[in-house]
């Protein structure tokens, strides 16, 4: 049996599904009518595929993914270590455009089309701990919605004006590795972040934004505080604390803007990144503004993670009454 390293099957993982099916098996490739960039195969109407984004999504067996390695799998039967030894054979690997090219292909920042209900979505965050307070508060507020075509939940950043300028999508479809994507001409400045519903001066701070509605979750759907996701932290992998460090661009955007807020409420993941984000915050922070630490209390957890655990358990309870 071949042992693969993990260089190997990040290598592997390079390519995605449309840059195989193109290169490989283009005669299965048919456009969607009425869908722009949207193909389905030849052999499986209910296999949908994105051009641009690779999102691929086969509804009768109600899986997705993007990578060439999950549609061999997943789709062509390929066991895994057969789908990983083909996608390294490959002589000369595929080499994606260069970068002016994307640069001129990349299209000014648009939402992601809405769907008439939300009722998909719910279903999923449902099962993630989300309360149904919490859920509707996002929605009524224009921050959160579903997608089509394929019902993704869309996180919403807006400017100081109200103007979408940033969508986080996160798929609904937890099977192998959930899809994940910023939205093309997202600006990072504007992450998600859920308002409070009156005057403040405390901004919560998370790594997610799901993270966000799960601490609000936890603390029993308080709308006190702003509640803002920076999109991922940066954290050297030694550890080791670097000359330069720069503070999230959408914390410090939002501090620019709201000169009312005077505390920091670092909500980072307990574990090794998420700490040391959070030293990093409050060494740059602290003598302007009140630090305060609330990360999650177990190790190694986010609060997404915990609202989940807290949900199964009520559902266990009420299951064994």
């Amino acid at each position: 049996m071949p042992w693969y390293e993990k260089e190997d099957l990040e290598k592997a993982r390079e390519m995605t599904a449309i840059e195989y099916l193109k290169r490989y098996e283009p005669q299965r490739l048919k456009p969607c009518r009425g869908l722009r960039h949207e193909y389905e195969l030849t052999d499986h109407d209910s296999f949908k595929i994105n051009e641009i984004t690779s999102q691929w999504h086969w509804k009768s067996r109600d899986i997705g993914g993007i990578s060439a390695l999950n549609f061999l799998v997943h789709v062509n039967g390929m066991s895994f270590l057969d789908a990983v030894g083909f996608l390294l054979e490959q002589n000369p690997s595929y080499i994606p455009p260069n970068i002016q090219e994307r640069e001129m292909a990349k299209k000014p920042f648009a939402l992601p089309e809405r769907a008439k209900d939300v009722n998909r979505i719910w279903n999923y965050l449902k099962h993630r701990g989300i309360s149904r307070e919490t859920f509707v508060y996002c929605v009524n507020q224009g921050i959160l919605y579903e997608s089509l075509p394929y019902h993704n939940v869309v996180f919403v950043g807006r400017d100081e004006k109200g103007q979408a300028r940033y969508a986080f999508l996160r798929g609904i479809y937890d099977r192998g590795k959930p899809f994940k994507m910023e939205q093309s001409g997202s600006d990072k400045a504007y992450s998600f972040c859920v308002p409070p519903s009156g005057k403040c001066c405390r901004v919560a701070v998370y790594e997610a934004a799901i993270e966000t509605l799960a601490h609000m979750t936890l603390e029993g759907n308080r709308t006190d505080k702003y509640r803002l996701s920076v999109g991922g932290i940066y954290a050297p992998k030694d550890g080791r604390r670097k000359k330069e460090e720069k503070p999230p661009l959408a914390l410090e955007h939002f501090l620019e803007n709201h000169p009312e807020v005077t505390q920091i409420e670092i909500c980072t993941n307990n574990d090794g990144p998420g700490r040391y984000a959070c030293e990093t915050m409050k060494r740059t922070y602290r003598d302007r503004y009140e630090i305060l630490i609330n990360l999650p209390e177990r190790e190694g957890a986010d609060y997404a993670d915990l609202s989940k655990e807290a949900w199964e358990k009520k559902e266990k309870n009420r299951m064994e009454r």
